[in-house]
């Protein structure tokens, strides 16, 4: 049984990464479970300084999910590399690199930084909703697009991941432009937008009024865009959202997706990317599939 999946040209043994923002750098898991048994690891979302996010309450429950505005709390890019590098690279696995910017410039920098860093991908987050500046103008208009993932390619020395945002008209219009500006491969989706309300006091939930949803509620949406992206490009993609179980892997592999990432499952169970695992080995069993890649965009319609 073949598990491995190439991304631009990066072997993953495995297709489950975990998502950024959810995983932190893989200290705490790491006391549940190995994480060379993971194919990579997308680590929490970096700036070009220290971030330390919204103001609390920055979490609320929603049905099958969760609302977030966290707002990319992380210790700074160069922290990243100095501490945080050395420990990933006990474990025999990928590490992807998530940067966010507000403006086209930061980007660039963090790319060039990043590049020259003992990483295997860059994910690079123009969607991201839970800030008040950046990612959202870039991630939801063609133009901004291409202008920041134009500018950024031209400082990657590694394969470059666009990350997209679903809180658009078109899906397929914006990954077009992602890959016609450079990207090496996509990534979606994103959280979508939405907002909780207290009924008691009639204020919102969260402090920055509205935050990122995600969770198993948001499962079919990520399959639909992954679905319609697959038909439009022609780069590797990194499936994610609302994904918890092996079935789910597979769900969104069908649709279209090289790759996976789990994320907001694992608040709820930590070990919930190895068990994916097991049960996606156990399907490929049952089903005679000898090579996870035939997966890959196989639903019938």
């Amino acid at each position: 049984m073949d598990l491995s999946v190439n991304l631009c040209g990066v072997e993953l043994k495995n297709p489950i990464t975990t998502a950024s923002g959810t995983f932190g750098f893989g200290h705490e898991y790491g006391e549940f479970f190995d994480l060379s048994e993971l194919g990579g690891i997308g680590v929490k979302g970096l700036t070009p300084t220290e971030r330390l996010g919204n103001p609390a309450p920055r979490i609320a429950e929603t049905p099958m999910g969760i609302l977030n505005c966290v707002g990319l709390q992380n210790p700074g890019i160069d922290r990243f590399i100095e501490e945080q590098i050395p420990f990933l690279r006990q474990y025999d696995t990928k590490i992807i690199a998530n940067v966010s910017g507000n403006t086209v410039e930061e980007y660039c920098g963090m790319i060039e930084k990043i590049s020259d860093a003992d990483v295997d991908l860059i994910e690079m987050n123009i969607s991201c909703p839970n800030v008040k500046c950046g990612g959202m103008a870039f991630g939801t208009q063609p133009a901004m697009v291409e202008e920041v993932v134009s500018a950024a390619k031209k400082y990657a020395k590694k394969p470059l991941i666009v990350k997209l945002s679903p809180n658009v008209t078109d899906i397929t219009e914006i990954a077009r432009a992602a890959v016609a500006s450079g990207a090496d491969a996509l990534s979606l989706i994103n959280t979508l937008l939405g907002m909780r309300i207290d009924v008691n006091t009639r204020k919102p939930i969260l402090s920055n009024i509205m935050g990122g949803m995600s969770g198993p509620a948001v499962l079919p949406v990520a399959v639909r865009m992954v679905y319609q992206v697959r038909k439009a490009v022609d780069v590797p993609i990194i499936g994610m959202g609302g994904i918890r179980s092996g079935r789910d892997v597979v769900e969104m592999m069908l649709a279209g997706a090289d790759a996976v990432a789990i994320g907001t499952a694992m608040f709820a169970d930590p070990c919930a990317p190895v068990k994916a695992l097991a049960e996606l080995k156990d399907y490929m069993a049952q089903h005679g599939i000898e090579k996870v890649t035939e997966l890959t965009g196989a639903v019938e319609v």
